[in-house]
């Protein structure tokens, strides 16, 4: 496995500190960052994703809560100018 560091929270204390990687071999994000109160995973199951979905959270997974400052270190992209289409 190929990793590149990708960025830290900024001012990140010496043992609080969100991180994203990526795998370049496979294009996967590694991150590392706050686990997601059983609130928030609450939250995420009332919303739900799609019909007919689980949105029971399996043992080989988890919840994560990424701080929107970290999203300038998820790749885009080329040609993406970060834009959500609208429907």
């Amino acid at each position: 496995m190929k990793l590149r560091f990708l960025g830290i929270i900024p001012n990140t204390p010496v043992d609080d500190s969100p991180t994203i990687w990526l795998d370049e071999d496979t294009g996967d994000l590694l991150i590392q960052s706050y686990k997601a109160t059983e609130e928030d995973v609450k939250a995420c199951q009332e919303i739900g994703s799609i019909p007919g979905h689980s949105t029971d959270v399996p043992d080989h997974e988890t919840t994560i809560r990424l701080p929107a400052v970290m999203l300038k270190y998820i790749p885009q992209p080329e040609g993406d100018n970060g834009e959500v289409p609208r429907t």
